[in-house]
């Protein structure tokens, strides 16, 4: 059986204001041309279908669109809501659109109905895992007191239960959104830490013959039989090293898996440029960068004149500028950003704590901080559920 899994195309999403709906147009031609040539049974979206909870009319549309013309291909796609979807507004009329062969999974109650498939070789069944809020779903798993693995593995049992008691042979593939162990993360992607963890251990989805996850937005390998796509287009500037593109895996009779990238279309190029405003000006090297997208930063021990306006006569898209004068660490002028980089919100919460009592907090108060924060993020995701 032949998949093509794709996630994170985060509909509606603009990339430092610049409007990114076309590029996303073009990435769905893409999508259903792949489909077609490459004859694939499947489509497999790994959710954040939207980029919030409440997308554009636009956005809308253009998932609309993308739905109709996979419903005429006649390829079943199987689609689970992400932590940026609203899951409830996504999964309207799911029992509706099922028929249509479009299989939106976004409860978390449904975890081990599979969408059942065929081919020569026998059947494959597809689950679907929407994103699984700990906080919102401790009670459809029962689970006192859960972070991510819990829940997740919660979900998993009841998968292993049903694909049990299927027909001997049965190959599985499970769709999920999570931050898996081993994944390399980017900027553009929401955090979703509870209780201080995010990762969850791969071998949460032991036995099953291949596991289709979103999130990450960076394409890559976790096993064999555990990938992430990626997002087909960058949405941040730490993504300008990533090659986008999607999988199409070939599911064996054995349940052997066999995965090559297909990429997709880049609607122009990212680049990130370091050094004196005036290097950046002259340089040749520079040159090849003219038609990106460009995020500089300026190295000047003083702030030049007029920055973004200079740079742009060279670099017509320049889209971000910041600031890192010649200055060592220690040095007291140093930026607060630079003092906060690669710091979590609690890890900053602590440091103030210390700063303000001379001493840090201790185990009984990290818990403290580490509930709050853990409360705010439940807060938030609640209200994109309402």
């Amino acid at each position: 059986m032949r998949l093509l899994h794709t996630s994170d195309w985060h509909l509606g999403r603009s990339f430092h204001r610049v409007g990114l709906l076309d590029a996303q147009a073009a990435f769905i031609d893409h999508l259903v041309a792949t489909a077609r040539a490459e004859r694939v049974d499947a489509v497999l979206v790994a959710g954040d279908v939207y980029d919030r909870a409440l997308p554009s009319l636009p956005a809308v549309e253009l998932f609309d669109d993308a739905l109709h013309r996979l419903a005429a291909l006649g390829v079943p796609t199987v689609m689970i809501s992400g932590n940026h979807d609203s899951a409830r507004r996504l999964g309207v009329a799911s029992g509706l659109i099922d028929r249509a062969g479009i299989h939106l999974r976004t409860d978390p109650a449904g975890c081990a109905t599979p969408v059942v498939l065929a081919d020569e070789h026998g059947p494959v069944a597809l689950y679907g895992l929407p994103y699984l809020e700990p906080a919102l779903v401790r009670e459809e798993f029962t689970l006192d007191r859960a972070g991510h693995t819990e829940v997740l593995s919660a979900a998993m049992t009841r998968v292993r239960a049903d694909l049990a008691a299927r027909p001997a042979g049965t190959r599985s593939v499970v769709l999920a959104h999570a931050f898996v162990a081993g994944g390399a993360p980017s900027d553009s992607e929401r955090d979703i830490t509870v209780g201080g963890v995010a990762a969850v251990p791969a071998d949460v989805f032991e036995g099953i013959d291949y596991v289709a996850l979103g999130h990450l937005h960076g394409c890559q390998t976790i096993s064999d039989r555990v990938r992430y796509s990626g997002s087909p287009l960058a949405y941040s500037f730490s993504e300008a090293d990533h090659r986008k593109s999607m999988w199409l895996v070939d599911l064996g009779a054995d349940g052997s898996v066999a995965a090559e990238r297909v990429d997709c279309p880049v609607p122009r190029p990212l680049a990130r440029i370091r050094g004196r405003l005036g290097e950046l000006l002259e340089d040749p090297e520079h040159a090849r960068h003219e038609d990106s997208w460009v995020e500089a930063t300026l190295t000047d021990p003083h702030r030049p004149h007029e920055p973004m306006a200079r740079l742009r006569k060279r670099f017509p898209h320049a889209l971000a500028l910041a600031f890192e004068p010649e200055r060592t660490d220690a040095d007291p002028h140093a930026s607060y950003a630079q003092r906060l980089r690669g710091r979590s919100d609690r890890q900053i919460a602590e440091d103030f704590v210390t700063h303000v009592r001379g001493t840090g907090p201790d185990t009984a108060e990290r818990g403290v901080l580490r509930d709050a924060f853990d409360a705010v993020r439940s807060d938030a995701a609640r209200a994109e559920t309402d």
